[in-house]
């Protein structure tokens, strides 16, 4: 089982609607997806078209009540992907978890004590660099970083790096970057390719060849509770998921050397 947390600390880049649609595109592969949805706003349950009702035992539960992790599987409507969902109940966590034991090892022994097994576990992280981000890196062994194409793009991302070595230094030596998505893509704007070339310059080979554009259908599809794979396969936002799931499923065998 190879597990991969999506985060930015940054929010509106692109990382709910990254693990989403990645998610569906490795399912849709073959390969079985567990989708932890990390998030105290609960977009990825949401747009995976998980209701309020399904979400009877939530991230929530598993981190601060140990509740088993496979008592919160919700399946989806894309098949073989399954979802941990989130409620507004994770916002509290943070503060919770400071007084619990092995406080940022709380995500890692609930997937280790879990008696199903998935090819793939995506962990869908909040906006932020606290405890539940740092839970999610702990239990991970890579990272998908998705990266907005502006002009601050690489001031946040070197905060997000600096984190990665002090878990790597503290919880968890064999976390690596599987790779940096660049999101929100406009072919229109010189400095989307100036950030773009930028960042490249920067971080070589970790930056994957797909671009992830600005596309209305991917900003669509979750009001209808569907990943843009579903609600419209052949959007250039679609297209372009897919291209980065086999840019992704190419990097895994490297990955699993590397363990």
């Amino acid at each position: 089982m190879t597990c991969i947390a999506v985060a930015n600390q940054k929010g509106g880049v692109g990382k709910t609607t990254s693990a989403i649609n990645v998610a569906t595109a490795l399912a849709a592969t073959g390969s079985s997806v567990l989708l932890i949805d990390l998030d105290p706003q609960g977009n990825a349950s949401t747009g995976l078209g998980i209701g309020q009702s399904q979400r009877t035992w939530s991230t929530y539960h598993v981190l601060v009540d140990d509740k088993p992790l496979d008592a919160a599987v919700v399946a989806t409507k894309v098949p073989r992907l399954d979802i941990v969902p989130a409620t507004v109940d994770l916002s509290g966590a943070e503060i919770e978890l400071v007084n619990l034991d092995a406080r940022t090892h709380r995500l890692d022994q609930a997937l280790s004590q879990s008696t199903r097994s998935w090819d793939i576990v995506l962990i869908d992280c909040p906006p932020s660099l606290g405890l539940l981000t740092i839970n999610a890196m702990v239990a991970a062994d890579a990272l998908l970083v998705p990266l907005q194409c502006e002009f601050f793009a690489l001031e946040g991302l070197s905060q997000l790096l600096n984190t990665v070595e002090r878990i790597r230094a503290r919880f968890n030596p064999g976390l690596s970057i599987l790779g940096v998505a660049l999101t929100m893509y406009d072919r229109r704007n010189r400095l989307t390719d100036q950030v773009a070339a930028d960042v490249r310059a920067v971080l070589g080979k970790v930056v994957f060849e797909t671009v992830i554009p600005r596309n209305v259908r991917l900003s669509e599809a979750p009001s209808h509770g569907l990943p843009a794979l579903i609600y419209d396969h052949r959007c250039s936002g679609s297209e372009a998921y897919i291209a980065l799931a086999r840019e992704l499923i190419g990097r895994l065998p490297a990955l699993a050397r590397a363990a």
